[in-house]
């Protein structure tokens, strides 16, 4: 029911100036189909929807462990055959293992069965840390609230950081999550630190994006020494300051990008970066592309 609730909040009917995504619950037997709250979801869609779909997502169910009806495979190769991206979260990668979509790519679920999918789909390689895999055609991600996280990366993909970000913030989640799935067993996400210290340096940080921003700087603020600081700051947000503040300027720049027609040279400054050339690096090696590419696919600027 969580997953159902995630795609739903994320997909669903949204604000004014928001993807008008059309959006819908299907089954291989329609009708009332039972959940793991003992509610019952009444759909009325079969697996035909899913022959018009650009974006289906395999949601995990709790008989994972027997693979779904060859009906329901058939119609997941049928959508990746004719070019929709197809997902799934937490156990519902086993659906798409059993369907043969994750063969010779990497992918990921919940961290409790990671090793049970590397074990049963040996041509799959299983990443246990990472909260989502892009293949391409195929996403996948991990466990719980994680599906969050694979939902708005592939908003963020598909229309941009902008809207992302915007979809992220009607919903209070951070729109973009460093770390592994490691940090979920003992550690909150840097923006949810629970750490009073730590969480008002983070929003320092945030508000003075355009300074350099050294550990040694953050540790001071944080009266701290820069050993101790890094210790902590990883303890508890399962990533280490440096992957943190790229993480930001990154996505800081792809805003920028979409939303003004500010030089790559002053978006480079506004967000740290000491010169365009270092955020052309970083956004290649990051991103896969140039930041003038980057700002064509989602604007008509030149």
């Amino acid at each position: 029911m969580l997953a159902v609730g995630i795609v739903t909040e994320v997909f669903g009917p949204r604000g004014q100036g928001m993807p008008p995504f059309d959006f819908a619950l299907c089954s291989d037997r329609p009708g009332a189909v039972p959940t793991d709250l003992g509610v019952p979801l009444s759909l009325t869609h079969g697996l035909d929807r899913l022959a018009e779909a650009d974006l289906v997502i395999a949601l995990p169910w709790t008989g994972f462990r027997t693979p779904p009806a060859e009906p329901v495979l058939e119609a997941l190769r049928a959508a990746h055959r004719r070019g929709a991206l197809v997902a799934a979260h937490c156990v519902g990668t086993f659906a798409l293992a059993a369907a043969g979509l994750l063969d010779g790519r990497r992918a990921t679920t919940h961290w409790r069965f990671t090793g049970l999918l590397a074990e049963r789909h040996p041509e799959v390689t299983v990443e246990p840390d990472s909260l989502y895999i892009d293949e391409g055609a195929i996403a996948t991600g991990a466990g719980a609230a994680a599906g969050f996280d694979l939902c708005v990366h592939l908003i963020r993909r598909e229309h941009g950081a902008a809207t992302a970000n915007a979809v992220a913030r009607d919903m209070v989640l951070p729109s973009h999550r460093d770390g592994g799935q490691a940090q979920y067993l003992a550690a909150p996400v840097p923006e949810n630190c629970q750490d009073e210290r730590l969480s008002e340096v983070l929003a320092w940080a945030r508000a003075n994006l355009h300074e350099p921003l050294p550990v040694e700087e953050l540790a001071r603020r944080a009266l701290m020494s820069k050993r101790s600081f890094a210790r902590r700051f990883t303890a508890a947000t399962g990533t280490t300051p440096h992957a943190w503040l790229r993480g930001l300027r990154l996505s800081g720049a792809e805003e920028l990008l979409e939303t003004t027609d500010l030089p790559v040279e002053e978006i480079a400054r506004r967000v740290g970066y000491g010169s365009a050339a270092v955020l052309r690096e970083q956004f290649v090696r990051r991103r896969g592309i140039p930041p003038r590419s980057y700002r064509r696919s989602f604007t008509n600027a030149p």
